[in-house]
């Protein structure tokens, strides 16, 4: 049982399954969690923060059930929260309540003296670009796939004659409702013949589809790194998880050296990294999600990844 009181600050929404494994972890070992999601602001989460020369940021956060001393919070694992929402108010008044509970909760929360953040919120945005993702990739000295950033037909339909086949990718997933059911965009091949001048209505990513055999999961937790082959017949395996085969692999020296010069680059503690392998081995990056998900590889593959993350909380590992 751990002797250090700090408590471990866990931001995420209800439902999150992976979290609640975490938190079971860090429970058995006696450490101190204090678990919210910024939707319970302020109606179930209050604040009171002060800002001084003598002490910097001090003061005190309130859920129902914990008060947390922000002047010494051991790590926060930032995961994902649900958001603020004011729709008990005007929709002008609800805006500004939005954003200052943003600009105000959110940045205390970055603030935290001494605190390991698993990831940092802001860390987090920034790696959620993708073509930043894919230019610190490059520089890491992974393979990518030659990748085409635009919003001209022309430029388009041009990359697919070189590279094709090409698939489509979404920068980022918005949800779409069709006729009441939740959808996302799905990655997809496309062909020259299907871009017409649509195309110059917003930013689009293509890709060279990779000649794979396989995918591989490589979740690295602080320094420890878990590579996960996955094999089925899914152009994006993560559209059917019932076809998915999981086997343990390890990953070549290059690419563990690239991994962490990747997370160095974006300063994170945390990667969920994709990447497709070719008929000749080769690895072939795709993409990397500082908040991907990665417990449900455990059961699958006996990898103690949900340990790992504990003792990267309790600060046993950084």
């Amino acid at each position: 049982m751990s002797t250090d009181s700090r408590p471990v600050l866990v931001v995420t929404n209800l439902d999150d399954p992976t979290t609640d494994l975490v938190i079971e972890d860090l429970h058995n070992r006696g450490i101190p969690v204090a678990r919210f999601d910024s939707g319970d602001f302020p109606h179930a989460l209050s604040i009171a923060a002060t800002i001084t020369t003598q002490d910097g940021i001090a003061g005190i956060l309130t859920t129902p059930s914990r008060t947390t001393d922000l002047s010494c919070v051991r790590s926060l694992y930032y995961r994902r929260p649900s958001g603020f929402v004011f729709d008990h108010l005007p929709e002008q008044d609800g805006r500004f309540a939005l954003m200052q509970a943003r600009y105000g909760l959110g940045g205390v929360l970055a603030s935290l003296p001494g605190c390991l953040y698993v990831n940092h919120p802001h860390r987090i945005g920034d790696a959620e670009f993708k073509p930043s993702g894919l230019a610190a990739a490059v520089n890491a000295g992974f393979r990518v796939p030659p990748t085409l950033v635009t919003s001209d037909p022309d430029s388009a339909r041009a990359f697919v004659k070189e590279y094709g086949p090409v698939i489509y990718k979404p920068f980022s997933a918005p949800l779409y409702r069709i006729d009441g059911v939740s959808c996302t965009v799905e990655v997809g091949e496309v062909t020259a013949d299907q871009l017409d001048e649509t195309v110059a209505g917003t930013a689009h990513l293509f890709q060279h589809r990779v000649d794979k055999v396989a995918d591989v999961r490589v979740t690295v937790i602080g320094r420890r790194v878990f590579c996960v082959r996955i094999d089925s017949d899914l152009l994006d395996w993560r559209t059917d998880y019932s076809k998915l085969m999981y086997s343990v692999v390890e990953a070549p020296p290059r690419i563990t050296e690239a991994l962490h010069a990747y997370l160095e680059h974006f300063r994170l503690v945390f990667g969920a990294f994709d990447f497709a392998v070719d008929r000749h081995g080769q690895w072939w990056f795709l993409e990397c999600n500082p908040s991907g998900q990665w417990a449900w590889l455990e059961p699958e593959t006996g990898l103690p990844m949900v340990a790992a993350m504990a003792d990267l909380l309790e600060r046993k590992q950084t």
